[in-house]
């Protein structure tokens, strides 16, 4: 690691450039994976699943908020999700009048194959580092996402107040 000063404006703009880097190329890994799940889905698909599977059972609003899209493309992903049969809805149990999204069997079992494959890959390509280095940067990026997901649901929030 850097044991030299660091000027914060620059660091702030080598971070800005490096989660964008990462981000588009999260959105190009999102999209072949969808299509490894079903070649029918686009991109976004993934990830929608991929957070049912950890979060689930979750209202669609749930998902708009954890998310920070729209609920038209939210309701699109997830009628695509339940017309494949990779998502199931059923009554909230707290609210019989709403609906909560699982992964169906299927899904489940696309998503573990796919998610193998791709923890085998990164333990291959991070082979080289400390097991404590990759500890710390999944406690960092956890921080992060945190920190995003506290802020789109306050913006949600602060939309529904005005």
């Amino acid at each position: 690691m850097n044991a030299l000063p660091v000027d914060a404006h620059d660091a702030y703009v080598a971070l800005e450039r490096e989660i964008g880097l990462l981000l588009r190329r999260s959105r190009a890994i999102s999209t072949r994976l969808a299509r490894e799940l079903h070649p029918d889905l686009d991109g976004a698909a993934y990830g929608l699943l991929a957070l049912l599977q950890d979060a689930g059972p979750l209202r669609a609003s749930d998902l708009v908020t954890r998310l920070g899209l729209d609920k038209s493309t939210v309701s699109r992903q997830i009628s695509s999700l339940v017309d494949l049969g990779l998502v199931d809805r059923s009554a909230d149990p707290d609210d019989g009048r709403a609906q909560v999204l699982t992964p169906s069997r299927e899904g489940t079992a696309r998503l573990s194959r796919i998610r193998d494959a791709r923890r085998a890959r990164w333990e291959d390509d991070l082979s080289g580092w400390a097991t404590d280095d990759v500890a710390t940067l999944a406690a960092l990026l956890g921080r992060l996402n945190r920190l995003g997901e506290a802020r789109e649901t306050e913006a949600v929030e602060e939309s529904t107040v005005s």
